[in-house]
Parts: C-alpha cells; sequence; structure tokens
C-alpha cells in the first residue's frame, strides 16, 4: 500500500504571517504604552512598560549581550532610542523564531498523524 503526502499547506507562508502580526501588535503596544507613560506618569504603566521590556531583556541576557548593551547605555554611548530599538528588533526575532518551532512542530505533527491514517 501505497502512503499519501498530505495535501500542501502554505506552512511558511502562515507563520510569516502571524509572526509578522504578533511582532506589529507587540511594538504598537510597547509604543502606546510608552506614550501613555510619558504624557500620564503612573507606577501602573511604569509595571507594564517593564513587563514588555522583559522579555527582550531575558533573551539578551540569555545570549551574553545584556551586559554590554547596559555598559553602552549607562556609559552615554547608547540612547534611550536604541536601546528600545534594539529591544523591538531582538523581540521581533524572539517571535519569528517561536512562529517557526511551533510551525514545524505542528507540521510534523500533521505530516505524522496524516502517516497514520493512511495506514488504515
Amino acid at each position: 500500500m501505497r502512503t499519501q503526502t498530505p495535501p500542501p499547506l502554505p506552512l511558511m507562508r502562515i507563520m510569516g504571517g502571524n509572526a509578522f502580526l504578533l511582532s506589529v501588535l507587540y511594538l504598537l503596544v510597547g509604543i502606546v504604552v510608552e506614550g501613555a507613560q510619558r504624557l500620564w506618569p503612573s507606577v501602573f504603566l511604569q509595571r507594564l512598560s517593564l513587563s514588555l521590556d522583559s522579555l527582550p531583556a531575558r533573551a539578551l541576557e540569555l545570549v551574553g549581550l545584556m551586559q554590554p548593551l547596559r555598559d553602552a547605555y549607562y556609559s552615554e554611548r547608547l540612547s534611550v532610542s536604541a536601546v528600545r530599538l534594539v529591544f523591538g528588533a531582538t523581540t521581533i526575532v524572539i517571535i519569528f523564531l517561536l512562529a517557526v518551532v511551533v510551525g514545524v512542530f505542528m507540521g510534523s505533527l500533521r505530516s505524522l498523524l496524516f502517516r497514520k491514517a493512511s495506514r488504515r
């Protein structure tokens, strides 16, 4: 008995679209929080801003880039805008990597289930 392959899905296009949408949403929330914090400073907005920054900060810490970034910021070689840009780019990379990992996992699972079903 010949096993069939599952019908092709534009998996990379779907993953890319989802990751792009999530990245844009994350960055828009960050921009709104930063703007609101400047206009109406509050403890809530400060904590929200810190929680948004924790994901890229931990990722940069994991790869060993947070300390050089921190040193450059405190020695005034980097502006706040540059740090925000680095954090935003890091977040986009994280979101795209997560989309690829989830997409590969789901594609593999789909393929496995399709093979099992075609054997029956």
